[in-house]
């Protein structure tokens, strides 16, 4: 299969390069830069140059190709454009579902776990509690739903808010960084609530198989890990520093963390019992904790 990749040069896409290609696929990157030209094309990919922004050259790499996984998602300045490139992202993929119209051709697109109702075991059955209106990051899922609706054969891959393994650029490194800069390790009131978690590989083979075997509608679980006490990750990144591990208040917490209390916050136990069973899915790459013990993330 020839195979449309956006965010080709990316921290997950990369990898989902790597997997097609060793699975027997050919793919076509998209790149925004020379660098991430570069980058794609030393990993055995074609590059299509350009921006996710761009309509049209999404339209034209589609209509190349027997297939679409849809990882890029502009992260620039990530707190202040954070509407606009969710909107922006429902449009790139409904610009390149309109390409598949009429065949069986599959496009996968990435959402989040995070986006479920707080607190509560999320599956692959259950829809996010709100719309785009309430929850930004819907407008993703609600793209893929109208495609659906007309036909074309969509899936949608909820990622765990940490994809981890050593290059990420992330919430961890975000988070071990601000504990540096702050010399506490901290976590919020018990530090009970639970991220899930997946390994940047597994994450790339989860892809991989959604496109081949993917159903129309579809939601897979990109958890590899059901819950992962932010008291947790909070203990290995004071270990790892040296520096103490302490408890913030909900009020302490908006001042220390920024716009990270909200994710921090954050209760998102998720199954991927569904996925597994619907795709044959077997994560087999470290654990979040075990992985956050290398020295790759504390070296920068």
């Amino acid at each position: 299969m020839r195979v449309f990749v956006t965010g080709a040069s990316g921290f997950i896409g990369s990898a989902v390069v790597k997997e097609l290609i060793s699975s027997g696929h050919q793919v076509l990157g998209l790149a925004r830069s020379d660098a991430s030209a570069k980058k794609v094309a030393a990993l055995g990919a074609e590059v299509l140059p350009g921006k996710v922004e761009d309509l049209e050259l999404l339209r034209s790499g589609a209509a190349q190709a027997d297939g679409i996984i849809h990882t890029a998602f502009n992260h620039d300045d990530f707190a202040a454009n954070y509407l606009a490139s969710c909107a922006a992202d429902k449009q790139a993929i409904l610009a390149m579902g309109e390409v598949l119209a009429g065949s069986d051709r599959p496009l996968v697109i990435t959402s989040g776990t995070a986006l479920m109702t707080p607190g509560v075991l999320a599956t692959e059955d259950t829809d996010p509690p709100a719309g785009s209106n309430v929850l930004p990051r819907v407008a993703s899922d609600e793209g893929a739903a109208i495609l659906a609706e007309k036909g074309i054969r969509v899936s949608t891959i909820r990622l765990a808010p940490t994809v981890h393994g050593e290059g990420e650029k992330g919430f961890i490194p975000m988070v071990i960084d601000l504990a540096r800069q702050k010399g506490e390790a901290a976590y919020i009131g018990e530090g009970l609530n639970r991220w899930p978690a997946i390994h940047r590989l597994d994450a790339a083979r989860l892809f991989v198989l959604a496109l081949e075997k993917g159903e129309k509608g579809a939601k897979y679980h990109g958890a590899a890990e059901e819950g992962i006490a932010i008291k947790d990750i909070a203990a290995v990144i004071g270990r790892r520093l040296g520096i103490p591990v302490v408890s913030k208040s909900k009020e302490e917490a908006a001042a220390f963390f920024g716009f990270l209390a909200g994710f921090l916050s954050l209760d998102n136990p998720t199954s991927s019992k569904l996925t597994r069973e619907r795709l044959g899915w077997n994560p087999t790459q470290p654990g979040l904790l075990e992985d956050l013990d290398h020295d790759y993330y504390f070296n920068a």
